[in-house]
């Protein structure tokens, strides 16, 4: 007889039944506290972004030279920061993917561009996309525009929107409706638009491993780049397959402003510029 087993009173053999394992307790409840004042932000300038006619395009670009260059650099340069310079050079060569229209309707365009970015930063209500405004990103190196990132990273408040981000944010936040009103405001004035830029680029396959697509809602950006995840996959190299680094993009424009064909030719040059590794090359002395 094996030792799990035990007989009846006539002999027979049976497995035992065991008691069934006690179901784990746990509090069942809800948590009601204030909606953080950073937030109200964030669904003040979706609400805002509502006269945009998205039109969204996906697309892979295999970066497997730009993140060799990137690695080899003395010290290693930012992924974030050569899409940003990219995708300024590209906008600069498109400038109608990135116009709006304003308070009179009529079509502004702008000569330079200024690429909006979110860095997580921590605040007292949790961690916090900060926009930051990298200024004239069409003409700016990788590595200066990865430097400028980290410094922002490490100390917030040595920027403009670090310092009202906890200052005066929350005690708007605390005015209903105000938050709303401030950026519907906002959303045809070109000072605005001047101070706060025009494309925006939402990194978001940093916090994901593999790949993936992922769309953003539109804000204020009349352009809108949100960077998925990256992952090794197959591709055809000349006549054979090869293992590449690809990237997976989502472009939003609105649609009340361009049209489909120089949308997609906008969307080309971004790729070919990051394909490439373009903004990575040499400059001539």
């Amino acid at each position: 007889m094996r030792p799990t087993e035990v007989t009846d009173r006539v002999g027979r053999e049976y497995e035992p039944t065991l008691p069934p394992a006690p179901t784990p307790v746990r509090e069942r409840g809800s948590t009601v506290r204030p909606f953080p004042s950073s937030r109200r932000l964030v669904t003040a300038a979706v609400r805002a972004g509502r006269r945009i006619v998205p039109m969204h395009g996906l697309f892979e670009v295999d970066i497997t030279t730009a993140r060799r260059l990137l690695a080899e650099a003395d010290p290693p340069m930012s992924l974030t920061a050569f899409v940003v310079a990219s995708l300024g050079r590209a906008a600069a060569a498109h400038p109608q993917v990135h116009a709006y229209r304003d308070w009179r309707g009529r079509l502004v365009q702008h000569r330079h561009v200024d690429v909006q970015t979110l860095i997580e930063v921590p605040t007292a209500d949790g961690p916090f996309g900060l926009v930051h405004v990298v200024r004239d990103a069409d003409v700016r190196s990788v590595a200066e525009i990865g430097s400028e990132l980290r410094a922002v990273k490490a100390d917030p408040a040595s920027t403009t929107t670090g310092r009202l981000l906890n200052t005066v944010a929350p005690a708007l936040g605390r005015i209903p409706g105000v938050y709303r009103v401030m950026f519907a405001a906002m959303s045809r004035s070109r000072r605005v638009h001047l101070a706060s830029g025009t494309v925006q680029v939402t990194a978001l396959g940093m916090f994901a491993d593999g790949g993936g697509f992922a769309v953003a809602p539109p804000t204020l950006a009349s352009l809108v780049v949100v960077v998925g995840g990256l992952s090794k996959r197959p591709c055809v190299v000349g006549d054979h397959i090869d293992v590449r680094d690809v990237l997976d993009l989502t472009v939003t424009v609105d649609h009340n402003v361009v049209d489909g064909a120089p949308a997609t030719r906008f969307a080309a040059e971004l790729r070919r510029l990051l394909h490439t590794a373009a903004v990575l090359a040499p400059t001539p002395a």
